[in-house]
Order: structure tokens, then sequence, then C-alpha cells
């Protein structure tokens, strides 16, 4: 089959991903990564970004498949439900309110700039040679850590799963993917699985 241009966006994922180890206030191009799929999802009413654009999918798809680095074992019933999609979505949102509640405080002068990345929400990284100032308020350095982390351990949990399960297990619970199909949802008033 043909390769399309859009065959190749885990370059920019990894680009991504790579520029923010090195300059984090880089990171912030990651907010690209979190419109584009809800503004597919809410003009086209579909999952066109989940199914085609994502870079990270690519990314599994590419090491698990090609390079044969997944088990390729269906990922347990447990984890396509519902209950733990959801569940998984309203934990991403509480730590996703939580860096924005960081960065606030460093915005407002209560906290001073951490410069760490925190890995699976638990691990924290000194991240000390990706910033060194800038002209902008050390908020936006902030904000710039805390989204690369989100980034950061979702594509971690994506390895994980994927050499434990299929490539794209991932894509099964992934924040995003719920977040469109509920959009999708909402705008077909089915299942949003067009």
């Amino acid at each position: 089959m043909k390769k399309r241009w859009y065959d190749y966006l885990w370059i920019v994922e990894l680009t991504y991903l790579a520029l923010g180890f090195f300059n984090i206030l880089f990171a912030w191009l990651g907010l690209v990564f979190f419109f584009i799929p809800l503004i597919i999802s809410a003009v086209c009413g579909t999952k066109g970004y989940c199914n085609r654009y994502c870079g990270r999918g690519q990314i599994f798809g590419l090491l698990g498949g090609r390079f044969g680095l997944s088990r390729k074992q269906d990922i347990p019933g447990w984890m396509k439900r519902k209950g733990f999609r959801y569940g998984f979505l309203a934990f991403f949102f509480v730590m996703f309110f939580q860096m924005l509640w960081n960065t606030y405080l460093v915005f407002a002068g209560v906290q001073n700039l951490r410069q760490v990345v925190t890995l699976l929400w638990t691990f924290k990284l000194p991240w000390h040679w990706a910033y060194h100032g800038t002209l902008f308020h050390p908020g936006v350095a902030q904000f710039a850590f805390g989204f690369y982390s989100v980034m950061l351990t979702s594509t971690v949990l994506g390895l994980f799963t994927m050499v434990l399960f299929k490539p794209r297990s991932w894509c099964v619970y992934c924040p995003m993917g719920t977040m469109t199909q509920l959009i999708c949802k909402a705008k077909s008033g089915k299942d949003g699985t067009r």
C-alpha cells in the first residue's frame, strides 16, 4: 500500500519528545496534539485523528508490529470497559488540573518554578538541563514541565501496554481517544465509533 504524508507523523511525535528533552519550552507544542483531535471530532464527528493522524499510535504500531516488540496479546477485557476508560479519563483530568494549578501558583508568585518532569505522576526526574531561563515568566516554563510530564507519561504507558499486549493497546484507553469518542457520540447521538 502506498504511503501517504500522514503515515509519517510518528516522526513529528518523536521530534516533539526530543525537543522537550533539550528545551522544555518546546513542550508547549504538545497543545497541538491536544486540540487537533478535539477539533476534528467536533467538526467532523469522527475519530479521524486517532485512526489516521496520531503519531504516537503510529510509533506503537511500528515498534510493536514491524519491529516485533509486542507480545501481540489481546488487551484484558476490563481495560476495554467504559468504567475503566472513563475512570482513567477522570484520573487524567485530575492530574491535568493539578498541573494547571501548579502553573497558576508559579504565575501568582506563591510557588517557585520546579524544574522537574514527573513520570507516571509519581517519579520526579530533575530536568535542569532543559531550561536556563527566558524572557518569559517562570509560569510559562512551569506549564511546559507539567505538560511534558503528561506527554512523557502517556508515552511510557503506551509503550508498556504495547509490549504486554497488541501494539496499539494504548489507543483503547487513551484519554484523548475517550474524549473524542464522547464528542463523536454527542454529535451523532450514537456510540461515536464512526
